[in-house]
């Protein structure tokens, strides 16, 4: 599991930072391409930290009911 704690934290930042520097061109140009563009890498963003947590937890629920069962 560890790994995998790497893995999407390496994923989640590696989204939001691009996001956050596409967002702050956008409010110094005003250029609607970075807009889009930070929209789309926040979506993304979004979507790998609900993946992540969502494994998490369920994660966690079967280890428990593993452990409940045969432990």
């Amino acid at each position: 599991m560890t790994i995998f704690y790497w893995v999407m934290a390496v994923l989640i930042v590696g989204t939001f930072v691009p996001s956050a520097f596409f967002l702050v061109l956008y409010v110094v140009t005003g250029e609607d391409g970075c807009w889009t563009r930070a929209r789309k890498l926040f979506m993304f963003t979004r979507l790998f930290t609900m993946f992540g947590l969502n494994l998490l937890i369920w994660g966690h629920v079967v280890v428990g009911l593993w452990r409940l069962k045969f432990g």
